[in-house]
């Protein structure tokens, strides 16, 4: 399950989008935010996945917003402003989507967001793999030059030493 956050000042933007997000049984819209302050502290609080974003609030963008937090969550920016877009992509967004969205706009970004978090979880079991795999007590392991690289080897992976 996808937890998401809708922050937009607009009410009937934030209900036109919960009514297309309802198509997308795999996210749970968590929670809404009316401002930047309300979103800041939906975020923190809730820790979303993703966040639906307008850019443009009043008091603080939604720039302004994702600035002060500590860990951006991924964003699908949601707004009428078309000269924000290469901005977007420096916080951590995944698309940019222009109003009024519409289902396919949003079908698009969310499997842009899954394809994202299929990889992400790829490489992680990769590398827990590889973590696993050198997490041997010392004694159990050697290092072996090949080349210019050392490799560290599990002494149960070695079937036979050969000095040449």
């Amino acid at each position: 399950m996808i937890r998401a956050i809708i922050i937009d000042d607009e009410r009937l933007a934030r209900n036109e989008l919960r009514k297309l997000l309802i198509d997308f049984p795999e996210i749970e819209v968590v929670a809404e935010g009316a401002n930047a302050n309300e979103g800041l502290e939906k975020i923190e609080t809730i820790n979303p996945d993703l966040v639906f974003l307008d850019i443009q609030m009043p008091g603080k963008t939604g720039f302004d917003m994702l600035a002060e937090l500590d860990k951006a969550p991924h964003v699908i920016f949601t707004t009428a402003y078309d000269e924000f877009i290469m901005k977007a992509f420096d916080y951590n967004s995944i698309d940019y989507l222009l109003k009024p969205v519409n289902v396919q706009e949003v079908s698009k970004a969310v499997q842009k967001y899954k394809l994202l978090q299929q990889h992400f979880n790829q490489n992680a079991q990769k590398l827990n793999n590889l973590l696993d795999y050198l997490d041997v007590p010392r004694k159990k392991r050697i290092i072996v030059k090949k080349g210019t690289e050392h490799l560290a080897l599990k002494l149960d992976d070695v079937v036979l030493f050969y000095k040449i």
